[in-house]
């Protein structure tokens, strides 16, 4: 019963900063990976942000030095802090964790929040 709920979206105006959260309830085996997703209308869905168990990230070249991908320290918890933010960066952020059920799944499966929107505009 794994569940993810986010947070945080909103209007912002070019330049501002949001900090986008996403609180995972439930319980993994596993978890290679979390991620911040995002779709702009009548685009595709892109990564924007990752970060594996052991803390290393990598981010879309659209929104380094920007965007900032973070755990809470208990793992329950997933952030995107959004700096410098530009007009572009308006779209739905999903909240995303694959991950394995237990020590015998032979495949991942994903999870998904809601998405919250971030608007960014004058």
């Amino acid at each position: 019963q794994v569940q993810l709920v986010e947070s945080g979206g909103g209007l912002a105006q070019p330049g501002g900063s949001l900090r986008l959260s996403c609180t995972v309830s439930g319980s993994l085996f596993s978890t290679p990976a979390m991620a911040w997703y995002r779709q702009a209308p009548g685009k595709q869905r892109e990564l924007v942000a990752q970060i594996t168990a052991g803390g290393s990230t990598n981010y879309a070249d659209s929104v380094k030095g920007r965007f900032t991908i973070s755990r809470g320290d208990t793992k329950n918890t997933l952030y995107l802090q959004l700096n410098s933010l530009k007009p572009e960066d308006t779209a739905v952020y999903y909240c995303n964790v694959r991950g394995y059920e237990s020590p015998r799944s032979r495949t991942f499966d994903d999870y998904w929040g809601q998405g919250t929107q971030v608007t960014v505009s004058s």
